[in-house]
């Protein structure tokens, strides 16, 4: 089985955000780059089926030379090798187009991605893969059994679970429980060592329109202090809610 692995490069929730060039690009000093939390979840999901089944993992990025240590690490975790998309995508549509034509061209069985990125929590991204391919598709998979060319898919629905079969090929959208958290896999000294060794391809675009462009960004705007008012001071209260809150 041939499983493609989409992952993103995204900042680390803990670093500080900043914008350049007049709120229009994102201020990458300082910023330490991490594989996408739910992506990261969808590549361990796959070496699990590379370690049970002997599946050959492909991860795919769609980016410039700045998301390669983040593809070098997944390469470390496991990964046998890794496709670069050499363009900086501002548009999910066109990220997916590319992603599908990757798995199109390399006839994988199983595409996985994460359901949603932590930088901008589009969601977009993995139904347009499984729509430019025509291939079934779940969203918000928890779980996967693979039974020849047929997969057992768990995902999480309103206030409950649904457990589907579908015919490969398909792409599935992986979150959180897609494993569990002890079974993420993290690299160790002889992957480091490996990755350096495995197939790194990097490819042209088949697309070259961004059809979304940044206009500007801006950061949530800084929550008030909490104002304490003595329980005998009404007329404060209220002026607050006039003044202030304006709430009446």
């Amino acid at each position: 089985m041939k499983i493609l692995v989409a992952i993103s490069s995204v900042p680390d929730t803990t670093s500080k955000i900043n914008f350049t060039n007049d709120q229009k690009e994102f201020d990458t000093n300082g910023i330490q780059y991490i594989i996408n939390p739910q992506d990261e979840y969808c590549l361990s999901k796959a070496l699990y089926f590379q370690e049970k089944q002997g599946a050959e993992v492909t991860i795919v990025t769609v980016g410039d030379t700045t998301v390669e240590p983040v593809m070098r690490k997944a390469l470390a975790i496991g990964a046998n090798n890794a496709i670069r998309v050499n363009i900086r995508p501002t548009d999910s549509e066109l990220v997916a187009k590319e992603i599908a034509a990757v798995a199109k061209e390399g006839a994988y069985d199983l595409v996985l991605l994460g359901k949603e990125s932590i930088d901008y929590n589009g969601g977009l991204v993995p139904g347009l893969v499984a729509a430019e391919l025509d291939y079934p598709f779940a969203n918000a998979v928890t779980g996967l059994e693979v039974e020849g060319k047929t997969i057992q898919v768990v995902r999480e629905i309103d206030n409950g679970k649904e457990t589907i079969s579908i015919e490969l090929p398909a792409v599935l959208a992986g979150q959180e429980g897609f494993v569990p958290e002890n079974q993420l896999k993290i690299p160790n000294i002889r992957g480091i060592m490996t990755a350096k060794n495995k197939p790194f391809t990097v490819v042209e675009p088949k697309f070259s329109e961004n059809k979304v462009i940044i206009a500007e960004f801006e950061k949530p705007k800084t929550r008030s202090q909490v104002v304490y008012v003595d329980k005998n001071n009404l007329d404060e209260l209220v002026r607050l809610l006039h003044e202030e809150a304006k709430v009446i």
